[in-house]
């Protein structure tokens, strides 16, 4: 992961996703749950001493269950079970359609009939598109991104460029 510039960060918000210790360093990750660097990134940060905030950033152009995804995580959330969620899609992202989305709420004890009307609910669709042009309006154009210590790193990840940070 190469640092690109300085960059202001965009400040982590109330309905953000965040999980780590509240005194630990703060990165704000934009991912796509298609791109294979952003499932290594997550395997990777596994365990850290930070306080990660979790960003859509689906790129549909390249990856066209992205898209799909984000909105069956943001369902999971609403039920209280997104980290979860993530963590399901990055650990086998070849299976993202439909069925295999239905499979991950079965697993993990979601309401069946919730997850479905609420990953396809406007107000899902609304709080992925507000991540993604968060990132566009913090200048992310590739994932994963990451801001730390105010600054981005964008591309393949690097474990010592976001050590260094």
């Amino acid at each position: 992961m190469s640092a690109l510039r300085s960059a202001p960060v965009p400040a982590p918000g109330p309905e953000d996703h965040v999980r780590g210790s509240g005194s630990a360093p703060v990165v704000i990750e934009y991912a796509d749950f298609e791109c294979p660097h952003c499932a290594a990134l997550s395997r990777r940060l596994e365990g850290a001493r930070l306080r990660l905030v979790f960003r859509h950033f689906p790129v549909r152009s390249s990856h066209p269950r992205a898209w799909a995804a984000a909105c069956a995580a943001e369902a999971a959330g609403l039920q209280g079970r997104f980290w979860e969620m993530h963590d399901l899609l990055f650990a086998d992202q070849a299976r993202l359609e439909d069925p295999h989305l239905w499979r991950r709420a079965r697993e993990l004890g979601l309401d069946l009939e919730r997850f479905e009307s609420d990953r396809r609910s406007e107000a899902v669709r609304a709080r992925v598109r507000r991540d993604f042009e968060s990132g566009v309006r913090a200048g992310v154009v590739t994932t994963p991104t990451v801001f730390a210590a105010g600054r981005m790193h964008s591309g393949r990840f690097d474990p010592d460029a976001l050590a260094a940070a």
